[in-house]
């Protein structure tokens, strides 16, 4: 990405064709004219972004990644799965995969948040989702990890943040429902949203089944994202270079997006 200006498509493909790369998708829009500042990542084609799930006691969101993953509709790397809870440990040691208890109380908050970056850092992880991991990250931490953090919020950003969306949503009367996922930020629910699910609802809708159908509107959203994420086609501030594994030690191709 960069300011827009004449020539910035001719000049990368032009670098893309010389270094014997195949463009698969590019996607433009505009800028005012600035002089170039260009971001961009390469990675082979044959990576495989590496993936830690977060979770607290909801297994919805966390179930539905696994099963993409198990099925290989998930183009990444589970490389293991944290909780501040030991209720979805079953589902993720069926799956054959880590499972990390990290409890964390208002005193060890600290203490949580250092193990999970060693686990980070380990594990070589590219991307943290926060699959309905009901706690609010420090400020530090998320500015450590910005642009590797993904969130689905049980609402429909910017409606209704906090605890119980779907209550407040009832007592609003409101016509259609959502969930947003969204990158993580310093500021609570405010990073930049990546996509967003909707279904529509009436007076006939109760608060039990807003929430079951909300349910599956989180799925929906935060397994797209995250393959938008994975794809390239959605990114955000990444301080730096994200690690795949990778399938063949080879590099044959190279394949770049410009956003």
């Amino acid at each position: 990405q960069c300011p827009d200006q004449l020539g910035v498509v001719a000049r990368y493909s032009q670098m893309l064709l010389d270094a014997g790369a195949f463009i698969t998708e590019v996607s433009n829009y505009s800028d005012p004219v600035t002089e170039m500042e260009m971001h961009h990542t390469l990675r082979p084609v044959e990576a495989i972004p590496r993936l830690l799930v977060a979770v607290s006691k909801y297994d919805h969101c966390l179930n539905a990644l696994l099963t993409k993953w198990k099925s290989g509709a998930l183009p990444a790397d589970i490389v293991g799965v944290f909780s501040n809870h030991e209720e979805c440990r079953g589902i993720v040691e069926w799956y054959g995969l880590p499972f990390h208890h990290l409890p964390m109380t208002s005193g060890t908050k600290s203490e949580q948040e250092s193990q999970i970056l060693a686990l980070i850092a380990r594990e070589k992880v590219t991307l943290l989702v926060l699959a309905r991991y009901m706690q609010i990250l420090s400020d530090e931490f998320a500015a450590t990890l910005q642009g590797q953090v993904i969130n689905i919020h049980h609402s429909f950003l910017t409606g209704f943040k906090g605890a119980k969306p779907y209550h407040q949503a009832y007592e609003r009367g409101v016509k259609v429902i959502g969930a947003a996922a969204h990158y993580v930020t310093a500021e609570l629910d405010e990073g930049p949203i990546i996509v967003q699910e909707v279904r529509p609802v009436n007076h006939q809708v109760s608060i039990q089944q807003m929430t079951h159908l909300g349910h599956d509107i989180e799925t929906a959203a935060l397994s797209q994202a995250v393959r938008l994420a994975f794809l390239g086609q959605f990114t955000f501030g990444i301080t730096q270079p994200p690690s795949y594994s990778y399938a063949s030690p080879t590099l044959k191709r190279c394949s770049s997006e410009k956003y």
